[in-house]
């Protein structure tokens, strides 16, 4: 790990949605807690001065989390502006001399990848990138070659060590707790493998459509937009084994190890689907065949995971808006021969509320020898004190904590695990909103009950709840 702490943040971008959306509230989150005093420097080519990306960042504020009395005055004194072409380059002389002599700036583009070769380039010619790491944004690439293409770009201008590939869902909490979880807690290892796990299944679903971003998604999709980064790094989290030791290097090294025991994904083992009304939608190729839903089925070829199928489902306008994973445990050698017991079953929830449930048959009282499944469940809503995506990455890249962060083995071994089934031409079925998917989705689901489909929190009223936080 790099400790050395950047002196300078530069964001490519600065006029921009997501900058709008997410970048000013996570910079006023970190001054707030005392984690950011150095310049900020936006860049964009919009024809403002500072006075106006100064109202644009309050007016992010006042709509996403409220201006503080206090941190806003210190993150606007801080605040630096550059307006100017990425091509030219007295756009970078002028960041150059902004920098005033700062030796260790993170460049941040938040800008679309087709601008990342330009934008390097210049900071390479005019020496911006001395010294300085550089943090992007996903998609790292389309498929492995162009994902090979932008790691020669990157690594032109910056050793790997100091590059910085962000993907927000790594910043959530029960995310980044979830390896915590596995590896500080006794009871999880004895039955954490193939020995007692059964299956795993894993949905990302989403409630809601592409909500005008019609353009951008028809040229991604769900396999690309989702799986590829955000579930396999959850997979990732789930079935790694502990790392040798608690540094960056050390932990990527094993979520590494993960996607290097998984054959590519054959055609026959995916069903895609698209929401009814998705050609219709502003952007939209009007004969487009890309999926805004996905189920598929995998292997870890690892001696801990070996024989486990690992099932992966993601779609949008589906009935909730959710992060699950569910782990069937093998059933035992029970002395009830005439009753059928389900699987007990390990629970996690990742968003919107954080929960972890164990599945269990039990006799309830005065029902005799009739067994059901109850949830003992410890569940809490995220609290207002907890650090955003973006605040914890965009600090922990300014301190050198590349934990994380992909690296490029990672993004290579994920885009060689999808490739196959991205270039196969699959069919695509049409599903209704609000529904799980395609009928077709039917024939990939995990044994002994199928998918366990999420539901609204504490809707279930045969969970036995315990809530905590």
């Amino acid at each position: 790990m790099d400790t050395i702490h950047s002196d300078a943040l530069v964001f490519f971008g600065a006029t921009g949605d997501l900058a709008y959306k997410q970048i000013f509230p996570a910079l006023q989150a970190m001054v707030k807690r005392g984690h950011l005093n150095v310049p900020i420097i936006g860049v964009a080519k919009a024809g403002w001065n500072l006075d106006q990306l100064k109202a644009r960042a309050k007016d992010s504020l006042e709509k996403h989390g409220g201006v503080d009395p206090v941190a806003w005055p210190k993150l606007s004194g801080l605040l630096r502006y550059i307006d100017g072409d990425y091509a030219s380059d007295a756009t970078f002389q002028a960041l150059r001399k902004e920098l005033n002599g700062a030796k260790h700036p993170t460049h941040y583009l938040a800008i679309p990848p087709m601008l990342f070769e330009e934008v390097v380039e210049q900071l390479m010619k005019s020496g911006c990138a001395e010294g300085a790491r550089v943090v992007i944004e996903k998609p790292f690439g389309h498929d492995l070659a162009t994902a090979q293409e932008l790691n020669h770009i990157l690594l032109r201008a910056f050793p790997e060590s100091s590059i910085f590939r962000i993907d927000h869902y790594l910043g959530k909490a029960p995310v980044h707790n979830m390896v915590t979880f596995r590896f500080a807690n006794t009871f999880m290892e004895p039955f954490w493998n193939r020995n007692y796990i059964d299956s795993v299944q894993i949905t990302m679903a989403e409630n809601f459509g592409v909500q005008g971003r019609g353009k951008f998604y028809d040229e991604t999709g769900a396999i690309r937009d989702v799986i590829e980064n955000h579930m396999f790094q959850v997979m990732c989290n789930l079935a790694m084994e502990p790392p040798a030791r608690t540094d960056p290097e050390s932990i990527r090294d094993e979520k590494v190890k993960v996607l290097k025991a998984i054959p590519p994904i054959e055609p026959k083992n995916l069903v895609r689907g698209q929401f009814k009304g998705y050609l219709q939608e502003p952007g939209v190729n009007p004969g487009s065949k890309v999926e805004t839903f996905a189920v598929l089925q995998l292997e870890i070829d690892s001696w801990r995971w070996k024989g486990v199928p690992f099932y992966i489902r993601a779609g949008k306008n589906l009935p909730i808006t959710c992060m699950e994973v569910v782990a069937r445990l093998r059933k035992p050698p029970t002395p009830f021969r005439d009753t059928d017991l389900p699987p007990d079953y390990v629970r996690f929830r990742v968003s919107p509320e954080t929960t972890i449930a164990l599945g269990v048959s039990v006799v309830p009282p005065g029902e005799d020898e009739a067994t059901r499944t109850i949830e003992m469940v410890a569940s809490r809503h995220p609290s207002p004190k907890e650090m955003e995506p973006y605040e914890r990455l965009l600090g922990d890249a300014m301190a050198g904590d590349a934990t994380e962060f992909a690296r490029q083995d990672y993004v290579e071994e994920a885009w060689r695990i999808v490739d196959p089934m991205l270039k196969a031409d699959t069919p695509v079925y049409v599903y209704e909103s609000g529904t799980w998917g395609p009928a077709e989705a039917a024939k990939i689901q995990p044994p002994d009950g199928g998918w366990q489909n999420p539901t609204g929190a504490d809707e279930d009223t045969s969970r036995l709840a315990k809530h905590v936080g």
